[in-house]
């Protein structure tokens, strides 16, 4: 068997279980949602998995190794934003399942227990929460967030108990880590490395750490046609200073992302100095050092532009979210399989979140970038290639393959 025609196979034939939108939409709790665990668990019956839907949604296809030893988890997750891709998520489900046949086609039972994991919502498109069911394998979901409601005021809990799930019952389901070995996902790129470097897949090393900072610059309004330039305390200014200093330092910073995506000016009139300007600063780093050095230097600056100008400033933390190292152990195990599949092992950090980091609070993480072209994801556009997705396949199974509980 072609093992990349068939996953691009499969990948076209769940695309179907969505919307009727550009892309895909497939939302958890769901029509469309049912209709892809159908497909999804047709695929895990396939590769000898035992199915069943636990208590949040998860979709869990277990093949038991030998008595008594523990467990490998793969999978990623099954919905999409609105107008997404057909690879985001879903890939991370199909490939291991694949892999898993492959190995089963060539007779090798594996020391350990292994599950493929298709998880619900990890999007949090539907609702204003995410990753419900890695946190619950995990024991860290807030049971509050199923009292959350949709836009159609329809609770989280009541959608997930309709589908057959229960979220009474989720607090049940949180695993034990002395039974779990690791979890590994797939998943495209999101990026253009792999593509520059002219390679199939790449080793995560580990998923960035995340903060948000709410930053204001104040000043003085005044008439746009009778101010005089010179003495101006004008807050777009220096926030238009920010901005470009962010943007340069961040540039030469390895391995970190500075981002400002949100901005607002009062009085926000044509004929008026922008008297003060809100916006968001997110930042990104593979290792929280570096995250917090780099808000210092964006604080300092800030501080320095406004005084120079004389005007105020402030910047407050929002929202802070710790990186997650991969493990030393999956990672040279999808290493060593990637080099003798590709001649190269490039590692690389994940600047976006995945399941695997909630699930880093149960156990060893580990991750393998497949690369999509253009970097392009949550879009129509989003593409990976069979040949590459063929490689993947190799590199999961020879993992497997290498893997000591």
């Amino acid at each position: 068997m072609d093992w990349g025609l068939e996953a691009e196979r499969r990948l076209t034939e769940i695309a179907a279980c969505s919307e009727p939108t550009e892309g895909v939409t497939r939302l958890p709790f769901t029509p469309d949602h049912a209709a892809a665990n159908a497909v999804i668990g047709d695929w895990m019956d396939q590769a000898g998995l035992a199915v069943h839907l636990d208590a949040a949604g998860t979709l869990v296809g277990r093949k038991a190794g030998p008595a008594g030893t523990p467990s490998l988890l793969m999978g990623s997750h099954q919905d999409s934003v609105r107008n997404g891709g057909r690879y985001d998520g879903i890939m991370g489900v199909v490939l291991p399942c694949l892999a898993l046949q492959k190995l089963a086609y060539e007779g090798v039972d594996l020391p350990y227990s292994v599950e493929v994991l298709a998880f619900a919502d990890e999007e949090g498109v539907r609702f204003p929460t995410a990753l419900v069911g890695s946190r619950a394998l995990a024991g860290t979901v807030n049971p509050a967030v199923f009292d959350m409601t949709d836009r159609d005021g329809i609770r989280m809990g009541d959608a997930l108990d309709a589908f057959g799930g229960d979220a009474a019952g989720v607090a049940r389901i949180v695993r034990d880590p002395a039974r779990i070995l690791g979890f590994l996902e797939t998943h495209i790129e999101q990026g253009p490395v792999l593509e520059r470097e002219d390679l199939p897949v790449g080793i995560v090393t580990g998923i960035c750490g995340i903060e948000r900072n709410a930053v204001r610059f104040t000043g003085e309004t005044g008439h746009a046609g009778t101010v005089p330039m010179q003495g101006r305390k004008d807050a777009l200014v220096a926030a238009g200073r920010f901005i470009s200093a962010i943007h340069d330092a961040a540039g030469q910073t390895a391995e970190l992302r500075a981002t400002v995506g949100s901005m607002a000016l009062h009085p926000d009139a044509v004929n008026a100095i922008p008297d003060r300007v809100d916006l968001t600063l997110e930042i990104r780093a593979p290792e929280d050092a570096a995250r917090a050095a780099f808000a210092a230097r964006a604080r300092a600056e800030g501080e320095r532009i406004a005084s120079d100008a004389g005007l105020g400033f402030a910047m407050d933390r929002t929202y802070e979210q710790d990186a997650v190292p991969c493990s030393p152990m999956l990672r040279e195990a999808l290493a060593e399989a990637a080099r003798s599949h590709t001649g190269n092992a490039l590692l690389l950090p994940s600047g976006a979140t995945h399941d695997a980091s909630a699930l880093s609070d149960l156990c060893p993480v580990g991750m393998l970038f497949v690369r999509c072209r253009d970097g392009k994801s949550h879009s129509p556009a989003e593409f990976a290639s069979a040949a590459d997705m063929g490689v993947a396949i190799e590199v999961l199974a020879d993992c497997l393959r290498g893997l000591v509980p």
